[in-house]
């Protein structure tokens, strides 16, 4: 009785704390399975994953079946007498990778034995034809073909392996991988399962472990149970993965596999754990590994369990493939995932397809990761890091995925009340990671409150875009439209043009209806604060009418710089000299973190709210702005949302919130492989979604960005909580630049379509939302009339005063 107290209060102390002492392991050992540890072991794995259940969709390759081991459970190892070749061609590995490429696999398994060429004659004659000296000099030459010639990631499970091979290895692959089964001795001599077998030394497969951590390689290991290791051995085993991840923060995952019998092999009549057995074992697991180590179970070994596992406190299964069986398990087949789809939800979880590299590492890819890898990773990972939900592209794609019916879930409901009631970065993300179960339901919501505010209205406002130069000193490296003078290479000329080409334009937008004319460019390193002045003061001459809307807070900063006065001094004289309000953009993500990788010249967060609040103080008016899709987290989102809301509460000023889509194609950091190709449609319908839900009361006009969206994507958002499809963007030309193929002008008479089709009343705007009796029929002729040009380079237009 006495142990069995010792025992629990070991236990309540390591899910108390975390980590346990290894002298304690002992009196863990005696701890019996219960509901009590299943449910600790589960709290711990949603603290760390939330609702979320991963798998891998991956395609296995077997390099060869030889191996110099003689484990006495394996069906995997074979002779060279019971092999065609000892090794896989490489043209037979590139057909493998592209029939799971087909088949929407994102990784490349490849599984081997040990060092074959040291015991068969045949491997060594087979490689010294083929020109390597060794197996993993070959299995380096077949990653590198899968990585160029596929979309595939290499994860390379090669056995144990030197400091050399780690360091030639890593670079083409995305992780690697080493079971360590057991770091029982006991199990290596006579009569045990690892007798016989030189690799399975527990010295040599710590060594490869440890140095997998030297050179930051994220690993996978894992333990296997019941071929003849005690709970304490298992659990020593666990504790020693434990210690190493907190030295170098690189086990990504341990798989936790139960021993299956199989035939013709020595073990072939050895009993089998039970299921309780190894639910105990995954408890202790979860318990004793730090909360971010993935725990997983091969589903495909436990299919009539799944559900159990389910809720057993692993968050993840594994790879599965569509195209290949499991080489080491041929007799078990994989699960359908539809079947663990509708396991995942009975619990309310959500499975999510995942890459070879787990999510918490895409935070540091230039330490766990090379750049051909990343660059990879990042172009089939979302805001999640996870597998994307769709490869629709902002900009480029018209085509809509489909998503499930709304289905009410009380879960979904808490987390949006959570937003409307007490908003919090935490909270605001677990609603921008809506499940695609529940993203019908979030999106429909959005809508049921645009229509509270709105009705059935949808606005636009007519307005011409005048972007005056696209040369800038700084070095955003998102941006595609900007120019250094001189760089023929670059996309499109530099240019500048003058005041009498600005009051040309706009003498021309009023002609056709426009109310509105907005002005942004490049931060020219010539332009001073007068320069600024002097562009309002032009448009103001020759129209007293129009809305001058002008100038981001980084327009507004650099301004004020060149004249040595205050943001509210400069404001005020561009007030004074007829500008109306400011277009809250070069906001990016406000996010000191990712302003530092995406444009870390330009203002802070903490700048861009004060010039907008400032703003606002003078009786300016703002838009608000959010760039995502690129390097940025969910939580960086939220985080951003949330700041526009503190804002707005404290000035009201803001008028429209519109979330703009990256567009990638031929922005700087995707051309350089380091940012995703765009947000998932799923990504950014949410965002606009979200952002209706979070801002209601505060920013009651949320816009969607046709130049990004296309006509399809505005329509859908147009039922997701959108009440505006900003202005007709006359000379719309900063998103072209960066590989849009949308047009530079939207046409009235399609929006109108649009709006027939969904039942929506259509209604002209000015720039604050005061809504115009103009007949939409005159609009859609006015819109007709062709402009001069819609070139910004088809002159060479004379400089703007003092400016070279």
């Amino acid at each position: 009785m006495k142990i069995q107290e010792q025992s629990n209060q070991t236990l309540e102390r390591l899910i108390a704390s975390g980590s346990i002492e290894f002298s304690e392991l002992s009196s863990l050992a005696n701890i019996c399975l219960s509901d009590t540890l299943i449910k600790a072991s589960y709290e711990k794995k949603t603290i760390h994953y939330k609702n979320l259940l991963t798998y891998s969709p991956k395609v296995f390759i077997p390099l060869t079946f030889l191996c110099r081991d003689v484990c006495h459970y394996c069906t995997f190892a074979q002779t060279p007498k019971k092999v065609e070749s000892p090794y896989l061609s490489i043209d037979k590995v590139i057909s493998i990778a592209k029939e799971g490429e087909a088949h929407g696999c994102y990784e490349a398994l490849f599984t081997l034995g040990d060092k074959p060429e040291l015991r068969y004659k045949a491997a060594r004659e087979w490689l010294l034809e083929n020109g390597y000296k060794t197996t993993n000099d070959y299995l380096a030459a077949c990653a590198e073909a899968v990585l160029n010639e596929t979309s595939l990631i290499p994860h390379l499970n090669p056995g144990c392996l030197t400091a050399d091979e780690i360091t030639k290895l890593k670079p083409l692959s995305g992780s690697m991988g080493l079971m360590i089964e057991s770091l029982s001795s006991r199990l290596t001599e006579k009569g045990q399962p690892h007798y016989g077998s030189p690799d399975k030394d527990p010295i040599f497969r710590m060594k490869t472990l440890e140095e997998a951590g030297k050179q930051k390689v994220p690993f996978t290991t894992g333990i296997l149970i019941g071929i003849g290791e005690t709970r304490l051995e298992r659990l020593e085993s666990l504790q020693k993965i434990a210690e190493l991840h907190r030295t170098y923060n690189h086990i990504q995952e341990v798989i936790v596999q139960n021993f299956r019998a199989k035939p013709n092999t020595l073990m072939a009549n050895a009993s089998e754990p039970s299921f309780d057995e190894l639910m105990w074992t995954i408890a202790m697991s979860r318990l004793i590994l730090p909360g971010d180590i993935s725990l997983q179970v091969p589903p495909n070994l436990n299919s009539d369990n799944i559900k159990q596992l389910s809720q057993s406190g692993i968050n993840d299964f594994g790879g599965i493939s569509p195209v290949t069986k499991d080489y080491v398990n041929p007799e078990a087949a994989w699960p359908e995932i539809e079947k663990l789809n509708k396991i995942a939800s009975i619990s309310n979880q959500s499975l999510e397809s995942r890459s070879t590299l787990y999510p918490k590492y895409f935070t540091d890819l230039d330490s766990f990761s090379t750049p051909i890898i990343s660059s990879k990773l990042l172009q089939i990972t979302d805001s999640k890091s996870l597998i994307r939900s769709d490869f629709w592209r902002s900009g480029i794609s018209t085509k809509i995925p489909s998503y499930p019916e709304a289905v009410f879930n009380s879960s979904i409901r808490q987390s949006i009340n959570k937003v409307e009631n007490n908003p919090s970065i935490e909270n605001i993300q677990q609603l921008l990671e809506t499940s695609d179960t529940d993203f019908k339901y979030v999106t429909d919501y959005a809508n049921d409150v645009k229509s509270q505010v709105h009705g059935s209205d949808i606005t636009f406002v007519v307005n011409r875009n005048i972007n005056y130069t696209n040369i800038c000193s700084f070095k955003c490296n998102f941006c595609a439209f900007s120019k250094g003078r001189g760089h023929d290479d670059l996309r499109g000329k530099p240019y500048n043009i003058s005041h009498e080409e600005i009051i040309r334009r706009t003498k021309e937008a009023v002609e056709r209806g426009a109310t509105e004319v907005c002005l942004q460019g490049g931060i020219h390193p010539k332009y001073s604060g007068e320069t600024y002045l002097e562009i309002v003061r032009s448009i103001r001459s020759c129209s007293p009418s129009i809305h001058i809307h002008a100038f981001s807070p980084l327009e507004i900063d650099h301004g004020r710089k060149t004249l040595n006065i205050s943001a509210k001094e400069f404001l005020l004289e561009l007030k004074k000299a007829g500008l109306n309000s400011l277009p809250g953009t070069a906001a990016e993500i406000l996010h000191d973190d990712i302003r530092e990788i995406i444009c870390p010249d330009k203002l802070t967060t903490k700048q861009w709210i004060e010039i907008i609040e400032t703003a606002h103080s003078v009786g300016l008016p703002t838009t608000s702005t959010m760039m995502f899709g690129h390097v940025e987290r969910t939580a960086h989102v939220a985080h951003h949302l949330l700041e526009l809301l503190n804002l707005q509460q404290r000035t009201n000023g803001i008028t429209e919130f519109v979330p703009l889509p990256f567009v990638a194609d031929e922005a700087p950091i995707y051309r350089r492989g380091h940012a995703r190709p765009g947000p998932t449609f799923k990504e950014t319908i949410l965002v606009h979604s979200v952002a209706r839900i979070l801002f209601q009361g505060q920013i009651n006009n949320i816009q969607g960005s046709w130049v990004k969206m296309g006509l399809p994507g505005l329509k859908f958002l147009l039922s997701s909580g959108i009440n505006d499809i900003g202005g007709v963007l006359m000379n719309e030309s900063i998103t072209r630049s960066a590989g849009a193929s949308f047009g530079q002008e939207l046409r009235l008479e399609d929006v109108v379509g649009i709006a027939n089709e969904l039942n929506l009343n259509i209604q002209q705007r000015n720039t604050l939302y005061d809504s115009l009796d103009n007949n939409l029929h005159d609009l859609i002729n006015l819109q007709s009339i062709p402009l001069i040009s819609i070139n910004n380079d088809y002159h060479q237009p004379k400089k703007l005063t003092n400016i070279t």
